[in-house]
């Protein structure tokens, strides 16, 4: 299986990714604000254990900071979980639509990821692995607050769903503005593109949940749902509305973006961001009838960041090598 971000689905629709999370404790060790060394050693290793040949155990040692960044980009970790310093572990699958992140703020982090609109299969998939893990480990439960996190927030079900949606339209008419208090009396937030204290890049959040306890796994998922498909009908019906009143100025904007990626010497991470935002409205709106890159607009939104260009250059860069480095990297990309 490819990985996810490698799906053309990524590109079909607003709604860009799905994932599903999983917190978990174990019930024989403390949690982990007040875990020794040596305890988050031996759960780290009971986890390895119990997930077996199934996924593939990454160090995290032998990684650089830039490395890691890319990891955060790509959405494989989080940042809190970088910022821990105790023994922790890391379970990933090659298509990096499921990892499992050990002592992160809860002992479990089950993370699973579907590209498009598949909440579903992602929710489907994190029981999976959940239901494997419990065979051989004890969860910390009570049969009145259900699982028991580090976070109150996070105990009952300890799920948290939720889908990346392309936002442009939204954003552009202000809409955006309203739109964090009006899904929060249903229990749900907006956040950045890298989740909680991020902030939004090309027009793209996260809508998730934000209430855990109280409610079944189903009651979420449907929720979320239910709230992101009224936020997707607003971004279409702003969108149409666009394309109907101010048709030529939008077209504008989408060509205006298209060549200056493929003529740019330098761009900084939000300019391109904001340009390959337009592409991708473009492309939605089938105005743009310019060919595609070969690789998906969020591969491309990725693989621009800091860590992931870094990366590619094989150095560290200072920002405005950065800025030279992406303009070359998008220039290539539009122009094959």
């Amino acid at each position: 299986m490819k990985v996810w971000y490698t799906d053309e689905i990524v590109d079909a629709t607003p709604v860009i990714s799905s994932r599903v999370r999983l917190a978990r404790n174990i019930k024989k060790y403390p949690f982990l604000v007040v875990i020794s060394p040596e305890q988050s050693k031996l759960l780290v290793e009971e986890v390895e254990t119990a997930l077996g040949s199934h996924f593939t155990p990454i160090s995290l040692a032998g990684k650089n900071d830039i490395e890691k960044r890319g990891m955060l980009e790509r959405h494989i970790v989080s940042p809190e979980f970088l910022k821990i310093n105790k023994p922790k572990g890391l379970m990933l699958q090659s298509d990096e639509r499921i990892c499992v992140m050990v002592n992160e703020e809860d002992h479990i982090r089950i993370q699973t990821i579907s590209p498009g609109d598949g909440i579903d299969t992602a929710w489907d998939t994190a029981n999976k692995v959940d239901d494997l893990l419990e065979e051989s480990i004890q969860y910390a439960f009570d049969k009145d607050y259900g699982y028991l996190t580090s976070c109150p927030t996070n105990a009952g079900t300890g799920l948290r769903a939720s889908f990346m949606v392309h936002l442009p339209m939204t954003e552009r008419t202000g809409n955006i503005r309203g739109l964090l208090p009006a899904v929060s009396k249903f229990g749900m937030t907006l956040r950045g593109i890298y989740g909680e204290g991020t902030e939004p890049l090309g027009h793209i959040y996260q809508v998730s949940n934000q209430v855990t306890l109280g409610k079944s796994e189903e009651d979420i998922v449907n929720g979320l749902k239910t709230i992101t498909s009224q936020i997707i009908d607003n971004e279409n019906k702003l969108r149409e509305k666009a394309m109907s009143s101010i048709r030529l100025e939008m077209e504008d904007q989408f060509f205006r973006a298209y060549g200056t990626l493929t003529h740019a010497r330098k761009l900084s991470g939000k300019e391109a961001m904001e340009l390959l935002s337009a592409v991708r409205l473009g492309y939605l709106t089938q105005t743009l009838n310019v060919p595609k890159p070969g690789k998906t607009l969020y591969e491309i939104m990725m693989s621009i960041q800091p860590g992931s260009l870094q990366s590619a250059a094989g150095r560290e860069l200072d920002e405005n090598e950065r800025d030279v480095f992406r303009a070359s990297y998008l220039r290539g990309m539009f122009k094959k």
